[in-house]
């Protein structure tokens, strides 16, 4: 039977043309190191992928292109919104993080980030814990929490300069989910479809109460014939009260409206 290690074998001589010419689409580079690390991580997903349930996606092109590139996408965006600066040290949180998107291809290119990933499921924790050993990406911290555990541990709440989430809950959800990690002043920031402006608008209760401000999308750039997406970006600009998040389970079930 094939293991990560023996796989690791072969992953310098993967092809890697589809997230090369994302990431050429999208203005960044990728030296040999970064081109490892993405070929290593591509055939840890194969080996972990129905173990721990990490995507239903089986063609390694359509990976990368959906899950690395998509991820490279939205550094951007944060990067030409002004919510990070390329090479400037900031505090992530990704939560939710599966399979670890969109926060592992967003370390490997920009190492200045400080990343923490959040994720609930215990098979998806093993998997990251891997993969950020394997991947030489030690600075990496992997939670094994719900995302409103997360928000009530005096380790992470108000933390984070930067909280990211990739489908992971409706906007009125993801604020009670994000917002309490998130430092005075500091964002929280998800990838929403063409709904997101409605979706802004259910939200507007939850991120009042949770001390939030809406500020203005900023577009996703994706390839040609894409579903239009943009960033959502909340800013914590007031007090978060001590009641949020509530008990895990309650903000899914009964939303701020």
């Amino acid at each position: 039977m094939s293991t990560a290690h023996d796989d690791a074998r072969s992953d310098s001589h993967r092809d890697l043309a589809a997230l090369e010419a994302e990431a050429a689409r999208l203005g960044l580079g990728l030296d040999e190191v970064t081109r490892d690390r993405f070929a290593h991580y591509l055939t840890l997903m194969e080996v972990w992928r129905d173990r721990a349930g990490l995507t239903a996606l089986t063609d390694p092109a359509a990976v990368q292109r959906r899950l690395f590139g998509e991820s490279l996408a939205l550094l951007v965006a944060l990067r030409s919104g002004g919510v990070v600066a390329a090479g400037e040290p900031s505090t992530v949180v990704d939560v939710g993080a599966g399979a670890g998107f969109p926060g592992v291809p967003m370390r490997i290119v920009d190492p200045s980030l400080r990343l923490t990933l959040v994720e609930s499921h215990g098979r998806r924790a093993r998997f990251l814990e891997t993969a950020v050993d394997e991947l030489g990406l030690d600075d990496i911290e992997v939670v094994t929490a719900r995302a409103e555990e997360a928000g009530r541990d005096p380790a992470y709440r108000e933390r984070f300069d930067v909280a990211v989430a990739r489908a992971l809950a409706p906007l009125p959800v993801l604020v009670e989910y994000l917002l309490p990690l998130v430092r005075p002043s500091g964002v929280m920031a998800g990838p929403k479809g063409s709904g997101a402006a409605r979706e802004l608008g259910e939200a507007a209760a939850a991120i009042e109460a949770l001390g939030g401000c809406a500020e203005e999308p900023v577009p996703l750039s994706l390839p040609e014939g894409a579903a239009l997406q943009r960033v959502i970006v909340v800013r914590r600009c007031g007090e978060l009260p001590e009641r949020f998040p509530r008990r895990p389970g309650i903000p899914a079930k009964r939303p701020l409206r």
